[in-house]
């Protein structure tokens, strides 16, 4: 299709999109706007760091008390004024920042378009606790969980889980706001003693939402899943792009978030998430982060994210560019889906780490001569190596940053836990579903 094959959608009109958040996420987005319409992208972020630093695609808005809702507001009604009579999107790469977006609506919403859904089923969907209630309403597997109230203390009682576990806020964006000695995104905690002086520490801290404590699905990263999935106004949905993650992060404060995905089809599953978006009235984006049981082969659904992943760029590189959803519908007025869109999709892999450090940590023989062909077929997608983007000083952080990888690797999951945790599978009766491709 060329160069930015969508940019003849918008004829005579000028495109601004507003993405909200500097990681990876936000700069993949920014990008899949770039590569369809051939726009510049204004990224607010209240750093300047080097995955947005030196980028020709963006203009870059530092802001960094973005976390107040009314510096946000006042900023972005900024950035409008300087942008008379363009057609302004906003979007956000965190759940932070699209809750901000959602609450905040009435006083940005005369300026910009804001592709999310309101905020009674933001809270429906993003709450643990509810979700488990729709997984059970619609059929779809969920660990067992126990949620934690943590307005009335730390203490807790586990009912029938047995330890490790696996602990998270409730509430991200409450979570996010507050700060205490070895706060990670994901916990494993061991024991039960190990558990009371984690919430003891989170209370401490001044978090007063819901923390959910959960059943350990055993397995390694292999055993991971994704989608993204886009509903249109009229309710149905448009697309699902579905993944199979091979590797997620291992630092503390990312843990759980996907850096090599494979792009598979799970017509069943997609099928049953469709079916949920569809039936709650969702529109725009969702992701759902998921995990194979090697003991019941089922697919077991964590949790709802209202927005493009963090590894969206598994998206676009499908050849399912998300931007074009947005701007048929929020910004032109057109159907979701239309003669061009969305093309038919093509198998890719997704990653933010260098070839070898992929390689070393694929273990099944099917999967490893699957990469290894996609790399020779270059049917690889890096969201941040940008042929847009070739600042000097962008290519020198990007490749300390690959290095970087390997070293967090080597310190935060070295091979031996990686084996350690193949090694729980053995025996179970679906093994071979929650490792394969």
């Amino acid at each position: 299709m060329g160069q930015f094959p969508y940019r003849e959608l918008l004829g005579d009109r000028t495109l601004v999109p507003v993405v909200l958040g500097g990681d990876i996420g936000g700069y993949s987005i920014a990008r899949a706007f770039h590569e369809a319409f051939g726009v510049k992208v204004v990224l607010m972020s209240a750093t300047l760091n080097g995955i947005v630093r030196d980028s020709a695609i963006l203009e870059n808005v530092v802001v960094p008390q973005m976390d107040d809702p009314a510096v946000m507001v006042r900023e972005m009604r900024a950035i409008a004024e300087r942008h008379p009579g363009a057609d302004l999107l906003a979007v956000a790469s965190v759940d932070w920042l699209v809750r901000s977006l959602i609450e905040h609506r009435a006083e940005l919403e005369d300026a910009y378009a804001i592709p999310y859904v309101e905020r009674d089923l933001l809270d429906i969907v993003t709450s643990k606790d509810s979700f488990a209630d729709l997984c059970r309403e619609h059929g779809l597997a969920h660990p067992r969980s126990v949620v934690v109230d943590l307005t009335q203390g730390p203490a807790v009682d586990t009912g029938d889980l047995e330890f490790p576990v696996i602990a998270k806020a409730d509430d991200s964006a409450a979570y996010h706001a507050i700060e205490f000695e070895g706060k990670e995104k994901v916990f494993t905690v061991p024991t039960r003693e190990a558990l009371d002086a984690l919430l003891t520490r989170i209370h401490a801290a001044g978090y007063r939402g819901a923390f959910v404590i959960q059943d350990l699905i055993p397995g390694d990263d292999a055993a991971l899943r994704i989608l993204n999935t886009y509903v249109g106004l009229d309710g149905r949905a448009a697309f699902t792009v579905y993944g199979h993650v091979l590797l997620q992060e291992h630092l503390p404060g990312t843990v759980g978030n996907s850096s090599v995905v494979l792009t598979i089809d799970e017509p069943a599953e997609t099928a049953k998430v469709e079916r949920l978006l569809e039936s709650l009235g969702w529109r725009g984006f969702a992701s759902l982060d998921m995990k194979v049981d090697a003991r019941t082969g089922e697919t077991v659904y964590f949790e709802l994210n209202p927005r493009l992943s963090r590894s969206n760029f598994f998206v676009t590189g499908a050849g399912v560019n998300p931007a074009v959803a947005y701007v048929r519908e929020y910004v032109l007025g057109l159907p979701a889906a239309g003669d061009d869109y969305p093309p038919a999709q093509r198998q890719t892999l997704f990653t933010i780490l260098p070839r070898p450090l992929v390689l070393r940590y694929l273990i099944d023989a099917d999967t490893r001569r699957l990469v290894k062909r996609l790399y020779r077929q270059r049917r690889v997608s890096h969201a941040l190596w940008n042929s847009a983007d070739r600042a000097p000083r962008r290519i020198a952080y990007l490749l300390a940053h690959q290095l970087n990888h390997v070293r967090k690797y080597r310190r935060w999951y070295p091979k031996a836990t990686q084996a350690a945790e193949r090694a729980q599978l053995a025996g179970l009766p679906h093994a071979e579903r929650a490792v394969g491709v």
